[in-house]
């Protein structure tokens, strides 16, 4: 998978479209990434007990690999991203500036 924990991701479709998020949580098998603060929805919680209220949380859900572009660290912009191998090491690469990500 190209997108990692911790990337900056900028949105490309949907209701957050333009939006820049930090990447939280990745699920290859699925190719979903969950993004900080962006494709929120709403959760009702019941009571578990009498004495507790039920209540409503936002969660960021999912989105789609596709949706999201990794946004290059060094040009600030949205890229897609090469692969270069030195040695043993395989290294992610911005396709605009060529500089190495992580």
């Amino acid at each position: 998978m190209k997108i990692k924990t911790n990337d900056q991701v900028k949105i490309l479709t949907g209701k957050d479209r333009g939006k820049t998020a930090k990447v939280i949580q990745v699920f290859p098998a699925d190719d979903r990434v969950v993004a900080e603060g962006v494709n929120q929805i709403k959760k009702h919680l019941r009571a578990r007990s009498r004495t507790e209220k039920g209540q409503v949380i936002a969660l960021s859900a999912p989105l789609h690999i596709s949706n999201v572009a990794l946004v290059c660290p060094k040009c600030s912009r949205p890229i897609r991203i090469g692969f270069k191998i030195e040695g043993d090491k395989k290294m992610r690469v911005c396709r605009k500036c060529k500089a190495v990500i992580d």
